[in-house]
């Protein structure tokens, strides 16, 4: 059985992998619920808009709204970025936007 000292340990170990440069040490987690009206209202967006920034289905946004369904665990990961930073994530996808863009007219 681990003693505290070992489980601190074990996490010192992991971070200083972590600010070394190893990123596969560490284990995400992603929060089991998500309140998707809450992160739309907080950036003032009607679904619509929303649905359609983030890329969403309107009908699937309005079902976890509602509660009539819930998001996995990739779109509640997702979510949970579009809370913590929506710039972050409007810049990820208007990037890849542009390369796509750029791919097309150079095939």
């Amino acid at each position: 059985m681990k003693t505290a000292f070992d489980k601190i340990r074990a996490g010192l170990d992991d971070a200083i992998a972590f600010a070394e440069g190893e990123t596969f040490r560490g284990v995400i987690n992603v929060p089991a619920k998500v309140d998707v009206r809450a992160i739309r209202r907080m950036l003032h967006l009607k679904q619509e808009d929303f649905a359609a920034r983030f890329g969403f289905g309107l009908a699937r946004l309005r079902d976890w709204e509602q509660g009539r369904s819930s998001p996995d665990s990739a779109v509640r990961a997702y979510l949970t970025v579009i809370e913590k930073d929506p710039k972050a994530v409007e810049r990820a996808l208007g990037a890849a936007e542009d390369n796509l863009a750029e791919e097309r007219l150079a095939g």
